[in-house]
């Protein structure tokens, strides 16, 4: 029996964001602003997804990610409470909750470090962080040095072999699945942790919560390494990111097969998306708006547990600056922005629904059947049937004739209008509008 996680379509939630909290902590008191969050659900239920990664959620000065407490919704968002009924209101209503997991580094105004700068060599936690060194002073003007994440010196590294931080980190994971029921966390930076704490946290997750996900992001890197029965249970597919958007600028399908064949061993398991918080929106990175809708398609069609960023399902554009990631993450009025009429909320509706009708999407074998630069098909195997999916990224309708392995039915029925297609000669031959695809189901023959 399949996990959930394994069947899931996500939808990429970044609160501080979406709610237009202020970019600075200041506040003495809670926000309510899990009251405008909590609108999203019904919308999130409509589109079909049937998971949130929300995050960041803990406590931090300002982005999310410079954690000052690791117990502690963000107070700009609102209260523990507030985050507990989010949660079970999602529960209720079917979508499983993922939250991020900041474990690489704090911020300067988490309790261990402020202790170093009180008390420096006589600090308790003074080996909680990578490289303190007393002997010199830090770019901030503290008594002593310490290695920082990408040497930005707002987030000191945590030592995660020492066993007391591993320790105090495995007890915030075990409060935040006894007091909030999450489901999975997405590991920050999980491309520089310490393999054997995640070993470990894995070890610990399995006991407390057998179906709890662990989902990595690693932008660069042979994913094996973190996606297997001892660490993670998947990472950020990265490379399949980059291959989409730039092979459809390209007209350049063989970037997208090469690399969805050289990850075939682990796709099935890999965290798929178009966008996130950190990257430019895919309505940006486009260069022709009308391979929008053929993005999403293939998201959808491809092996890979799928995710739309908040936005996405309305063609929102951003792009980063050199000093700000705040144009990628807008506040949006979700009852303003659903009497918005934009096409490919609909059709990107109906692509969930088909990835969570048909297991084909979830767990189905995938294979490589007809390859140009601007034509694509692969299929899907299921227990009973296989879907064929053809794409087509040119401006021009085209014919295309594709091979059909042996073993199935001699019709094939398109899944959007259920419309049949006899196959001939073991081919299958149909016209893809421009810049659209298609998918068919074959049943296999049954033998006599």
């Amino acid at each position: 029996m399949k996990t959930w996680y394994e069947k899931a379509v996500f939808y990429h939630m970044y609160p501080l964001g979406m709610t237009g909290a202020p970019h600075q902590n200041t506040q003495a008191s809670p926000d309510h602003r899990f009251n405008q969050l909590d609108k999203w659900i019904p919308h999130i239920c409509g589109l079909s997804c049937t998971a949130v990664y929300i995050g960041p959620l803990f406590e931090s000065s300002t982005h999310g990610y410079d954690t000052i407490d690791f117990k502690k919704v963000d107070c700009r968002l609102g209260s523990n409470n507030d985050f507990q009924a989010f949660v079970y209101k999602c529960h209720c209503s079917g979508i499983k909750v993922v939250v991020d997991g900041v474990f690489n580094h704090t911020g300067r105004g988490f309790f261990a470090f402020q202790d170093i700068q009180i008390n420096k060599w006589n600090s308790p936690y003074k080996d909680w962080y990578k490289g303190v060194n007393f002997d010199c002073k830090s770019p901030m003007g503290d008594p002593f040095s310490y290695e920082a994440w990408h040497g930005i010196y707002d987030l000191p590294a945590l030592n995660l072999q020492n066993p007391q931080v591993k320790q105090y980190l495995f007890d915030v994971i075990r409060f935040w699945i006894d007091t909030f029921d999450i489901d999975g966390i997405r590991l920050d930076c999980a491309n520089v942790l310490d393999f054997t704490f995640m070993k470990e946290m894995r070890q610990m997750t399995d006991k407390i919560k057998p179906d709890f996900w662990l989902m990595g992001e690693v932008i660069h890197g042979e994913y094996s390494r973190w996606v297997n029965g001892e660490m993670l249970h998947s990472v950020t597919n990265y490379e399949l990111h980059k291959s989409l958007y730039s092979g459809l600028n390209d007209h350049n399908f063989f970037e997208i097969a090469h690399n969805v064949k050289r990850l075939e061993a682990i796709g099935r398991d890999l965290y798929t998306f178009l966008d996130n918080h950190d990257e430019d929106r895919i309505a940006s990175k486009l260069k022709d708006s009308s391979h929008l809708y053929l993005a999403y398609f293939l998201l959808m069609t491809l092996p890979g547990i799928p995710s739309i960023y908040y936005g996405g399902e309305w063609g929102v554009e951003g792009l980063r600056t050199k000093d700000s990631d705040y144009m990628l993450r807008p506040a949006i009025d979700i009852e303003k922005a659903e009497t918005m009429s934009c096409p490919l909320t609909n059709q990107l509706q109906t692509l969930c629904c088909i990835h969570n009708k048909y297991s084909h999407f979830h767990h189905g074998l995938y294979k490589e059947l007809l390859l140009t630069n601007r034509q694509y098909a692969f299929l899907r195997q299921g227990d009973d049937s296989i879907m064929i999916v053809a794409a087509n990224n040119d401006s021009q309708d085209c014919s295309v004739s594709i091979p059909v392995p042996d073993g199935t039915e001699d019709t094939a029925v398109n899944i959007f209008n259920n419309t049949p297609v006899t196959l001939e000669n073991g081919r299958l031959n149909v016209v893809l509008q421009a810049n659209d695809g298609l998918i068919y189901k074959l049943n296999y023959r049954e033998e006599l």
